[in-house]
């Protein structure tokens, strides 16, 4: 699963890695966590443009906003048959804008939390989903993030990790007119291990309302 991750990139880094129209103001966060709004990036008329939402995926039919905290992923093996995410896979994928995450590995009895991130430490996106729920005039914004398999660099530390898509796949994910599941799932996949590394840091990390740059310090 993903249940943190940071984005500590500057505006002009972000804006310029995905194509966005018009410029943007985002502060370094170190510990992002479920329930609190993230930047995406959708396909507008526009072209690209980054919106913050609420991370937990709350599907429009929902008379419950609280189920959103139970919706911050979807897997990628079932999201197309899923009723709470199949009708975002086809008309509402976004890019869940990130530069690394937290991953804890069991071990002993504890819980040991490992930073992930690309081997450049660039800016990257997640695959995900975003919905509109709620009343007229009182709409939420949310969005889940989509995981699949772990690939080699990951699986000593847990079965899951996020769908990483790589630049030139941003289009075809973002692409408005491509409804079709059977177009988009090819790009649910593993990311390369060979660019990403990973490595230990602080159990710090555990707490939310824990937000600094030392969080992310290799021990």
């Amino acid at each position: 699963m993903c249940g943190r991750f940071t984005l500590s990139q500057s505006p002009e880094a972000i804006a310029e890695a995905f194509a966005l129209t018009a410029p943007i103001a985002v502060e370094p966060r170190y510990n992002i966590a479920p329930t609190q709004d993230v930047l995406t990036v959708r396909a507008t008329a526009e072209g690209r443009s980054a919106i913050a939402v609420r991370w937990g995926l709350v599907p429009s039919w929902s008379k419950d906003p609280s189920i959103g905290a139970r919706m911050i992923n979807a897997r990628s093996e079932t999201v197309a048959e899923k009723p709470s995410f199949r009708s975002a896979l086809r008309s509402r994928r976004c890019l869940v804008v990130a530069d690394g995450f937290y991953e804890w590995q069991k071990a002993e009895g504890k819980k040991k939390p490992y930073y992930i991130c690309l081997e450049d430490s660039r800016v990257f996106a997640f695959a995900g989903l975003w919905e509109r729920s709620g009343e007229a005039g009182k709409e939420i914004e949310t969005c889940t993030i989509i995981t699949t398999a772990a690939n080699e660099l990951m699986m000593p530390i847990h079965e899951r990790m996020p769908v990483i898509l790589d630049a030139p796949n941003y289009e075809d994910w973002l692409d408005p007119d491509e409804q079709r599941a059977e177009a988009v799932l090819p790009l649910l996949r593993p990311y390369s291990p060979s660019s990403m590394v990973a490595f230990p840091v602080s159990t710090l990390v555990n707490s939310p309302s824990q937000d600094k740059p030392e969080l992310v310090n290799s021990l």
